[in-house]
């Protein structure tokens, strides 16, 4: 078991048009990062991961989350070795890897392919990567047995890959790193092959995994669903760069910046131009919304006073859970808006309706419904919507940055 510290961590890829000497695969990729609007341009060529710092310990369930071609994937590829690292050190416990090969990094990697060999049985492809090191064949037979009792797969151990399903495979996979005991487990998006139930099976399989070996994991998905059931902690990227670190808890309470609070959380954040941070005479903050009122909680109207933050135009955050229906005459602020889809999911409902121009998505209990919209709501119904003053998230202007 080891821990893992990123310092300063960059992937440069050339731009393919001056390295006459690169691999073709090389060049695709070079390609590949060059074709990326968003990403960092350099003399070096496309920096495909910047300036990544990150120590992960001893133990600890870390996932990279972010949307295809962030750096998620490069980052554990420079982490297994199969990518050069272009600037900046990588420890796994206290030695130094960066120019280390990846089969001396004592570490086990799990791709999304499985990458089983067809040829071989169940138990001959979990046994490969021991037998190559020499072992003595009781302890092979001991640790591929073992393996396949975690996984649940004993009685496949003579099967072919081809005479498995997807989840199956992937558990002989996941079988095939367990047995080289490694000090750190790599996973790259292993369950995105899988159909959604075989998924949630396969992430409840992860989990108890994890409680058995209890070693380092390092995960990678562009799943948020996956990144916050799984992960101790999760980091999330874009363009190459940490977006926010923290627990699941943590980026789904106080998202650091307008991306962070759109991936995180299904239905996604309902964000709200056009809105704006008031204070009154008495030194009370408040936020207009579509010519709303609303109250700001008790801690973030100290927080405001503490940093004495001046009145300005933000971008209002609000869940989809946290917004609640009321009546036309109700005492509180409240938001006219009118239905556009209703999607029954049993026990809640959740709600498209347009308010000032805007998309507004709504999550109801279905319980807390009265009957006649149990089932649902029609198109053009007209409703009222409001939020409590503890459920709002306020973002600077360009979004860059959580004001609270």
């Amino acid at each position: 078991m080891a821990n893992v510290t990123l310092k300063n961590i960059k992937k440069i890829y050339p731009y393919s048009g001056n390295e006459g000497k690169e691999s073709k695969k090389k060049k695709d990729e070079a390609a590949s990062e060059e074709s990326k609007p968003n990403l960092l341009r350099t003399d070096k060529g496309v920096v495909a991961v910047q300036d990544f710092n990150l120590e992960i310990a001893d133990k600890e369930f870390i996932v990279l989350v972010g949307p295809s071609g962030c750096g998620k994937s490069t980052t554990l590829r420079m982490i297994a070795g199969l990518e050069e690292i272009s600037e900046g050190e990588l420890y796994i416990g206290d030695r130094l890897v960066n120019d280390v090969a990846p089969k001396d990094r004592d570490i086990a990697m799990v791709f999304q392919n499985y990458a089983l060999y067809p040829h071989m049985t169940v138990y001959e492809n979990m046994a490969f990567a021991l037998k190559l090191r020499k072992m003595p064949k009781k302890e092979i037979d001991e640790r591929v047995r073992q393996a396949a009792e975690i996984l649940d797969i004993t009685e496949y151990l003579q099967r072919k890959p081809k005479a498995l399903s997807g989840g199956q495979r992937q558990r002989v996979a996941i079988g095939r790193a367990i047995v080289r005991e490694p000090q750190v487990f790599l996973m790259d998006e292993p369950l995105s092959n899988l159909d959604a139930k075989l998924r949630n099976q396969m992430r409840a399989e992860i989990i108890k995994l994890r409680q058995r070996i209890d070693t380092t994991f390092i995960y990678v998905t562009h799943d948020q669903t996956e990144a916050m059931t799984l992960g101790d902690r999760i980091v999330i990227m874009k363009d190459g760069l940490i977006q926010q670190i923290g627990t699941p808890q943590q980026v789904f309470d106080a998202p650091a910046n307008l991306f962070v609070a759109g991936f995180i959380g299904t239905p996604q954040m309902n964000l709200f131009d056009g809105a704006r941070l008031q204070r009154s005479a008495n030194g009370d903050y408040y936020v207009t919304l579509y010519g709303a009122d609303f109250a700001l909680a008790a801690d973030k109207q100290q927080l405001l006073r503490d940093r004495n933050v001046a009145p300005q135009d933000i971008t209002l955050g609000v869940r989809p859970e946290h917004i609640m229906l009321c009546s036309e005459t109700a005492l509180e602020s409240h938001i006219k808006a009118s239905v556009d889809v209703s999607e029954m999911m049993g026990s809640s409902i959740h709600l498209h309706v347009t308010a000032n121009g805007k998309d507004v998505v709504i999550v109801l209990a279905t319980v807390d419904l009265p009957e006649e919209h149990r089932l649902g709501f029609r198109y053009g119904d007209p409703v009222n919507f409001t939020f409590g003053p503890n459920v709002i998230h306020m973002f600077d202007k360009d979004g860059k940055n959580l004001i609270y």
